[in-house]
């Protein structure tokens, strides 16, 4: 079956809508749940490379923020977030993975695979709001969210070298 995309007119009131509405204030919540997540990550780093992807992953995370609040004026709802349990979840994760690694390239690599983790939970999300946006018309939304889904073609390759000192044991 080919990939089809599906036109259609904006909808009102749906089940849809609701989902989008609610799924966009759950990441909403994740997201600024991030900003103070990530800085804790770059504090237990010791990789420069990761210390600056990081940083740049939070100035992203903000720009994101900025995009959702866009997202919900232009469906002309005020921006709320609510409890996302999954992101809860990843953060406490990545929390206890700091806890219990060896300062160092453990450590690094730990805080690569906590990281990667978020952001295909992101990349799952945006992906998912970005096709409701279109089947509901939403074409602001949509351009919105499509900006929001990038790769993590970056973190990935600096994992690489990281993960190779951890299996070794070099720091």
């Amino acid at each position: 079956m080919q990939n089809q995309k599906i036109k259609a007119a904006p909808v009102k009131s749906s089940q849809l809508l609701k989902l989008f509405e609610d799924q966009l204030k759950d990441i909403y919540w994740a997201e600024k749940a991030l900003t103070k997540a990530i800085p804790k990550m770059v504090d237990n780093a010791t990789s420069k490379d990761l210390k600056e992807a990081l940083k740049s992953h939070l100035e992203e995370t903000e720009n994101q923020i900025n995009r959702l609040e866009q997202v919900f004026e232009s469906i002309d709802k005020k921006a709320t977030a609510k409890k996302c349990d999954a992101m809860e979840g990843l953060i406490k994760e990545a929390d206890e993975i700091m806890e219990s690694c060896d300062e160092g390239s453990m450590c690094d690599a730990g805080i690569i695979i906590a990281g990667q983790k978020v952001e295909h939970y992101e990349i799952a999300t945006y992906g998912t709001l970005r096709q409701f946006a279109e089947i509901l018309g939403l074409t602001e939304a949509v351009s919105l969210l499509e900006a929001t889904l990038t790769a993590d073609e970056h973190l990935s390759v600096i994992a690489e070298a990281i993960n190779i000192e951890a299996a070794i044991g070099e720091d």
